[in-house]
């Protein structure tokens, strides 16, 4: 009989990590926001909505890397083009929020601000349907799925792969960057989306609305991590990883890599595009910066830092990365760079396993060693009648022919 697929799903993650769950929801549901919209600001322990949002801001990009670690870490497929994903799933929900704004607009018109100031007269035939929330929350599904899709396909039945693959997806979201730097595109131009009132009737920048994102995004990243373990410590994960240590030998016993490959790749941009959508309200503005080349790279540092492979890794790499980049912006924003490039390099020469190897090897080095049990000791009597038993060693003549003369001189 079958195993039922949430007993599986439950089953795929330790007891530990259950417990480190139920921790973190209740710090993201429960604290954060009690400390936010309930609490008082002269309260020491008030967060403040600089706070929240950066963390709000922090657990999505979290989401992001556990998506780059699944298609990497497992796939062994570098994309450094992931960050169009992401802003693709912002655009799709910043569409949704600039309709939401309405005549509160400062050209008081039913069209959005800069399609009023580009002397557009009606809504591109794309916005339809951008009004409903429904449909916007499919449109962040569907628009990331279907180009990585798409791009996928073509891709990994040409067999493209290793640092080739890498630079023709850097080559697709800085494409994309320059199209959407375009006012004629109808997405805001280099300024994007911004200025946003409402989701669902509630005003965007209340607590309740700013603690709900953010217990949105944590539970985002919750279900990330549970499907990311019952994914890769299933048949497909297995199949997965072999796939990337050896293709060619998956091949030859009957396996099709296209499919599996093909799978994780939408899969990894659709969790991108959700981050992003959650993104885009938390932050407040979405423009083709996003899409910078640049960001896809840091996001592959993310994971790099962190520790490939673990999904943990993940997690902690972008929160470790985004909070010194945070306080490196606001006190030395000229040497951020620097300090990227140079714990890119420090980690790839002296930590290739990233902060969870570093911590594995710690383990192992003050985890008590176990003891070695000698082998039981036999009597002489015992001893000799042992060696009685084995069977006597059989001379075997040499059927070597005798060297000829001129060889023997």
């Amino acid at each position: 009989m079958r195993t039922p697929l949430t007993l599986r799903i439950l089953h795929s993650t330790p007891r530990a990590g259950w417990i480190a769950l139920a921790v973190f929801a209740a710090l993201t549901w429960i604290a954060v926001p009690v400390a936010h919209a309930v609490l008082p600001e002269a309260h020491p322990l008030h967060l403040s909505a600089y706070t929240v949002s950066l963390l709000g801001k922090i657990l999505c990009y979290m989401v992001v890397a556990v998506a780059m670690d699944l298609i990497w870490g497992y796939a062994g497929i570098l994309s450094l083009g992931h960050g169009l994903f992401f802003a693709l799933g912002g655009y799709a929900f910043g569409m949704y929020l600039m309709r939401q704004i309405g005549r509160d607009g400062s050209y008081q018109s039913d069209l959005p601000d800069f399609m009023v100031f580009l002397d557009w007269k009606e809504l591109p035939w794309y916005w339809a349907g951008s009004d409903s929330f429904l449909g916007t929350l499919l449109l962040v599904v569907a628009v990331p799925g279907l180009v990585a899709f798409v791009f996928g396909w073509f891709a990994f039945r040409s067999r493209i792969k290793g640092v080739y693959f890498s630079i023709i997806t850097q080559a697709l979201t800085y494409a994309a960057m320059l199209l959407f730097f375009r006012n004629e595109t109808g997405f805001g131009g280099n300024n994007g989306f911004t200025d946003f009132k409402r989701i669902l009737g509630y005003s965007i920048t209340s607590p309740e609305m700013r603690a709900t994102l953010f217990a949105l995004s944590a539970a985002l990243l919750m279900a990330c991590l549970v499907l990311g373990r019952y994914l890769v410590t299933s048949r497909f994960g297995r199949v997965l990883a072999a796939i990337r240590d050896a293709e060619s030998r998956v091949m030859f016993i009957g396996y099709n890599p296209l499919h599996y490959k093909l799978f994780m790749w939408t899969l990894s941009a659709v969790l991108c595009g959700l981050a992003g959508a959650l993104y885009v309200p938390q932050v407040g503005i979405i423009n083709p910066s996003e899409m910078s080349p640049a960001n896809s790279i840091e996001i592959a540092v993310w994971v790099a830092v962190g520790g490939r492979g673990t999904l943990v890794g993940a997690v902690l790499g972008a929160g470790i990365v985004n909070l010194a980049k945070s306080w490196f912006t606001m006190s030395f924003p000229e040497y951020w760079p620097f300090f990227l490039g140079f714990l890119f390099i420090a980690v790839t020469l002296y930590l290739p396993d990233g902060v969870v190897g570093l911590w594995r090897r710690l383990r192992a080095r003050t985890a008590p060693a176990t003891p070695t049990v000698p082998a039981p000791q036999q009597s002489k009597p015992q001893a000799e009648a042992r060696r009685e038993m084995q069977p006597a060693a059989v001379p075997i003549e040499s059927n070597r022919l005798p060297a000829a003369k001129g060889a023997e001189a």
